[in-house]
């Protein structure tokens, strides 16, 4: 199963990358894009939380599984750090560097195929009565980044700048 836990990602690079890359060209003269500002006011929490939740917890799944050689464990985790890790870096490249409205298209592609992967993982570990903490931090980043996802999806307005009524409505 490592093997194609690994053809899987690769596959999912392969294709995230080079999708973004033609949305990039084919929009390549669009106004260079920046965020939008001020930030909202929940804006500190919710990356608190994902600094928290999204990093912080599964980073301590990842040193215990590898710390009592939980090898699957640690694939299962590692593989999830690669694939934000890189997110995060064509998010940053899209943002910082080009400029580039594909800045926004970013999370809608990684999301749901963390969620995939995570959910993947929980059934390819099928711990049983073992780990429960594993099965329940794989369940709590389930929800985490569906919570996220959803966030994402109701600041698309925003995010691309769509002008506001006085009544706060698009």
């Amino acid at each position: 199963m490592p093997l194609n836990l690994l053809y899987e990602n690769i596959l999912f690079v392969v294709t995230a990358t080079l999708f973004l890359v033609v949305v990039g060209w084919t929009w390549r003269n669009a106004k260079p894009y920046d965020l939008p500002q001020p930030l909202p006011d929940w804006f500190k929490v919710w990356f608190l939380t994902m600094q928290i939740g999204g990093i912080g917890l599964p980073l301590v799944g990842l040193v215990w599984s590898i710390w009592q050689g939980y090898s699957s464990v640690a694939l299962v985790l590692v593989s999830y750090f690669v694939l934000l890790v890189l997110q995060i870096l064509c998010e940053s490249l899209s943002l910082r560097q080009f400029r580039s409205v594909v800045f926004v298209m970013v999370p809608y592609i990684y999301l749901p195929y963390r969620v995939w992967q995570l959910y993947e993982g929980l059934t390819w570990l099928n711990l049983g009565d073992e780990l429960p903490w594993i099965q329940n931090l794989l369940l709590l980043e389930i929800v985490l980044w569906t919570g996220n996802y959803a966030l994402d999806v109701t600041q698309l307005p925003r995010l691309l700048h769509w002008e506001v009524k006085d009544d706060g409505s698009y």
